[in-house]
C-alpha cells in the first residue's frame, strides 16, 4: 500500500526533500538499529489500524445514511394533453 501526500504543501515538501542526500555516518551511531526498526514497525501498525478503522467508519456512516433515507413514490409519466 502506498502512501502520498495530501495537500499541496505535503507534495512540495516531499519533492524538495526526495533529493537531499546524507553522507554523515557519525549519525548510524547514535540511534541503535534495532530501536528504530522497532518504532518503524509500531507507526506502521498504527497507520494500518487508523487505516482500518477509517474505512470501518465509512461503512457505519453509509449505512446509517442509507437506513436513514426516506424514499417516495414519483410518477415519471407525463400527463395526458386535454383535447380542446
Amino acid at each position: 500500500m502506498a502512501v502520498g501526500a495530501f495537500s499541496k504543501i505535503d507534495q512540495e515538501l516531499v519533492k524538495k526533500y526526495s533529493k537531499l542526500k546524507m553522507d554523515n555516518p557519525d549519525t548510524t551511531k547514535l540511534v541503535d538499529s534495532q530501536k528504530m526498526l522497532s518504532v518503524m514497525n509500531d507507526y506502521a501498525m498504527m497507520q494500518r489500524c487508523m487505516v482500518d478503522m477509517n474505512s470501518k467508519l465509512k461503512d457505519i456512516c453509509s449505512g446509517v445514511t442509507s437506513k436513514s433515507a426516506v424514499y417516495m413514490k414519483i410518477n415519471f409519466n407525463p400527463p395526458k394533453l386535454r383535447k380542446q
